[in-house]
């Protein structure tokens, strides 16, 4: 579908934020010209996406910067929310939204596209309340609105799904709420951005309120029991009790996950309610579904889970966007638990030396220092099952990707620049070991080239469970002795090599 004529330049508020984040460059994908107002342009300096839009500096709050923002523009999408602001939040989205709209209507703004909560109950939580509201004052001042209701949107980053997903991971059983199980109609983000890129296009007389849902309706308890399935995850015990209240499990949830409790208990507040989708105001009703058609929970869950397979390539701008990735502006509590034990040091060995020393690792070559501990770790993983460390290589000095490599796997492999270790011994949880290889200029160098390398090491770890957690910090001490050692001796070995072929050069 080509982008209508009549709209084709539309402005991104809350570009920082989560579905923000990633409708700004799937609008550039999709050929339209993107303009986004952000508080501070540093925030979304790094974004692979960054070159590609306008960006305009300034506050949701201040009439001059929303003029500037929306001068111009054929349509916007309203993404802004204030939850974590405090217990007013609710007076401050109202004010917020009724300046949007007049400095819409002021520049000529032909539609705005508002993603809402589904609120189809009498008694609404707080947040709900708050979200419908929002979406009145927009419609006020005569611009047309459409206004997209959605309940819990599944993707990593997602600060619902990250709830759902630090609960179901620390906590093998649980005490909750009654409304754990509460009916909710979740959506895959990849989902949710379909629907909202095809608001923008849609015919000129499409306006109004429309419920947006997934192919399911599930309670909490269910979310949370098929996430830990799929998770890999024993069976979470989820016992359900009618003291908790909100402010109790917002506090709750602040203390055994990273999501602030801030954010945390107008989130909880809305679970109160009946969060499905009304088929007589169903978005399908005026806009077709996704091709390939709705994700399931489950669909959506693995996408958001399997995105952490390749750690290296999280914050590389070459790597092809995709919706359900950890994004730069996703806040740092985003994506899951994640471990990371990060070594770095500069030598003056050349690139092509420490690249050489690297790609021999393991085999007969060893680990570089306490290949007793390493053959400790081998034996017991192959006493409870593992491929221990008999495999070594196929090849001592050829890395090739898919090839094992003792109790590791070699997952990637960019010549003289990284090169990316998955384990396969037995742990509860995810674990590689990278390094990454670059230029660095050597002061007070005496030999020709003033040129060595900059050598990062890290061992990151995806827990599984409370288990993989405790897995973790228990080796901590371990990997204070192991992997500085490891790094210090590989490059000690690449520097006699460069020293060596110097000399060779010189007598010659």
């Amino acid at each position: 579908m080509t982008v209508p004529p009549t709209i084709t330049r539309v402005l991104v508020t809350g570009a920082t934020g989560y579905v923000g984040g990633r409708l700004a460059p799937l609008l550039v994908e999709e050929g339209f010209d993107v303009r986004v107002l952000v508080r501070s342009a540093a925030k979304v300096a790094n974004t692979p996406w960054f070159n590609q839009v306008a960006v305009v500096e300034g506050d949701a709050m201040n009439p001059a910067s929303l003029d500037a923002a929306l001068t111009g523009m054929d349509a916007a999408f309203y993404l802004l929310h204030s939850i974590s602001t405090g217990a007013k939040f609710d007076d401050l989205e109202s004010a917020m939204a009724r300046m949007f709209a007049e400095a819409a209507a002021r520049a000529g703004v032909k539609r705005i596209v508002y993603l809402g909560g589904i609120a189809n109950d009498e008694k609404l939580s707080k947040h709900l309340e708050s979200r419908r509201s929002v979406g009145l004052v927009l419609a006020s001042t005569g611009v047309p609105v459409i206004e997209l209701r959605a309940g819990i949107i599944i993707g990593s980053g997602s600060a619902s799904f990250e709830m759902l997903r630090y609960l179901a991971e620390h906590l093998p059983a649980m005490v909750t709420p009654k409304w754990v199980d509460n009916p909710t109609q979740p959506i895959a983000i990849v989902n949710m951005l379909h629907f909202l890129v095809s608001a923008v296009r849609a015919p000129e007389h499409v306006r109004g309120v429309f419920d947006v849902g997934g192919a399911e309706t599930l309670s909490y308890r269910e979310m949370m029991t098929r996430y830990a399935k799929i998770a890999g995850l024993r069976r979470r015990v989820i016992v359900r009790v009618p003291l908790l209240t909100p402010r109790v499990s917002s506090m709750w949830v602040g203390l055994v996950t990273p999501v602030p409790a801030s954010i945390a208990r107008p989130l909880i507040d809305s679970l109160i309610n009946k969060v499905v989708v009304d088929s007589t105001k169903s978005v399908l009703n005026v806009m077709p579904p996704p091709d390939g058609g709705l994700l399931t929970f489950d669909q959506a869950v693995k996408r958001a889970i399997e995105r952490t397979n390749a750690p290296t390539r999280w914050t590389d701008a070459s790597r092809p966007w995709v919706a359900w990735d950890v994004a730069v502006t996703d806040p740092a509590w985003t994506g899951g638990t994640l471990y990371i034990d990060e070594r770095e040091h500069t030598t003056a060995a050349s690139k092509e030396q420490v690249w050489g020393v690297l790609s021999s690792l393991g085999g007969t070559t060893g680990w570089y220092g306490f290949e007793w501990l390493w053959r400790l770790r081998g034996r017991i993983d192959s006493v409870f099952g593992g491929v221990g460390m008999r495999r070594g290589r196929r090849d001592q000095n050829v890395l090739r990707v898919g090839d094992p490599l003792d109790f590791w796997r070699i997952a990637e492999v960019r010549d003289g620049e990284t090169l990316l270790l998955r384990a396969e011994m037995r742990v509860p949880g995810q674990a590689w070991l990278e390094f990454r290889l670059s230029e660095a200029q050597i002061g007070g160098m005496k030999t020709s080239s003033a040129v060595g390398t900059h050598v990062v090491q890290r061992a990151i770890f995806r827990p599984r469970g409370l288990a993989g957690r405790l897995y973790w910090w228990v080796l901590v001490p371990f990997h204070a002795i192991i992997f500085p050692g490891m790094l210090r001796n590989a490059l000690a070995q690449a520097e006699k090599l460069t020293i060596g072929r110097t000399y060779t050069r010189t007598q010659q």
